[in-house]
């Protein structure tokens, strides 16, 4: 039984995802060059992954030529609102402060990156996005 796309990708299913989300439509082979390049992957396992990340809902395949084409179901930004979400509720119980202060303390912002937050607060405090 195929889960729905919203679950959260294994680590393995993350780094193809991005792939995909960079080069968008991807043979197996053009995944797994590129997956190559930060860390040595298999052809076959790649394959198999993807075809198991079709039949989750993550992946479309284009059967209609000889090589098939994937392409990602979920787009990036709804899959890093759902592992954020996920984080949020499970390491800091729900608590967006305790999550923004562990971001914040693991690795010191940039002026320009601080300066980007205040604005997202600002707009959420007017009732933005």
């Amino acid at each position: 039984m195929a889960r729905p796309a919203a679950s959260r990708p294994t680590d393995g299913e993350l780094a193809i995802l991005r792939v995909l989300w960079k080069r968008g439509s991807s043979t197996v082979r053009e995944v797994q060059e590129e997956l190559a390049h930060q860390k040595q992957t298999g052809y076959t396992t790649v394959l198999k992954l993807m075809q198991i990340m079709a039949a989750k809902g993550l992946l479309a395949r284009d059967e209609q030529e000889r090589t098939h084409i994937y392409q990602a179901v979920v787009s990036e930004a709804q899959t890093q609102r759902h592992l954020v979400k996920d984080l949020l509720e499970r390491a800091f119980g729900g608590s967006a402060e305790k999550l923004i202060v562990a971001a914040l303390g693991k690795k010191k912002a940039s002026k320009e990156e601080l300066s980007q937050i205040r604005r997202i607060i600002d707009e959420f405090k007017r009732g933005g996005p």
